[in-house]
């Protein structure tokens, strides 16, 4: 039997995408960004605005601002989930600049 693939799901913008009642285990009172030591980089030639990016990150990291993801370094982690569910491969992450 072969593995189910996932479902690709893209949104045209924020605004079709569904509402999170609520956002439990996040660190909106911590600046967590100083534990990381690689950090996302979004290119914006490649990003196809689908949202993914936001939505998955497990912080308040990612922010879409104008229809664009723009990442929040005080709370980012550095975790690559983003990076890795982009569907575009519009996030790469680098090493962290000190």
């Amino acid at each position: 039997m072969r593995p189910k693939k996932a479902k690709k799901v893209v949104f045209k913008s924020a605004a079709e995408m569904p509402l999170l009642i609520c956002s439990v285990g996040h660190q909106t009172h911590n600046l967590t960004g100083a534990w990381r030591n690689i950090r996302p980089e979004v290119d914006r030639s490649k990003c196809i605005q689908c949202g993914i990016c936001w939505k998955f990150c497990p912080e308040p990291a990612i922010e879409i601002v104008d229809e664009w993801p723009v990442v929040d370094y005080d709370y980012c982690k550095g975790c690559g989930i983003c990076a890795e569910e982009c569907p575009s491969k519009c996030i790469v992450m680098v090493e962290e600049r000190k």
